[in-house]
């Protein structure tokens, strides 16, 4: 199986030794995306909301290329610095998926890159 690397400009770049999103076959693997706003780099600013939405549009531009969006997601796991977060995400996050919800795990982590209060990875399909 041959596998293929996606990028995208309007995603933020890596920043570390990995791709953004890989493509295996049918399946795409999106890297944990943080709030890095793609058009200055930086970690966007604001409450959990405004960086939850940060997230999901990071991810949404990885999977772009392949003309698929978020609902061909069929796994995500989302990482919170702080789990009492964990409500305010979930609106955010149904915001996105709205029906055929993806599985999806989410765990307390002490810490993620570059500070981050939330990280979120996810597997995808295209035909």
């Amino acid at each position: 199986m041959e596998k293929e690397i996606i990028l995208n400009k309007k995603a933020p770049a890596a920043i570390g030794p990995y791709s953004p999103g890989l493509k295996a076959g049918n399946l795409i693997f999106v890297s944990g995306q943080i709030p890095i706003d793609p058009k200055t780099g930086e970690m966007k600013e604001g409450d959990i909301e405004v960086k939850t939405k940060m997230v999901l549009e990071n991810l949404k531009a990885v999977l772009e290329p392949y003309s698929i969006g978020l609902e061909n997601v069929v796994k995500t796991t989302v990482f919170l610095k702080d789990m009492n977060n964990f409500v305010r995400v979930n609106k955010v996050y149904g915001e996105y998926f709205k029906e055929k919800f993806p599985a999806r795990s989410c765990v307390e982590v002490s810490r993620l890159p570059k500070d981050a209060e939330i990280e979120i990875e996810a597997i995808a399909f295209c035909i």
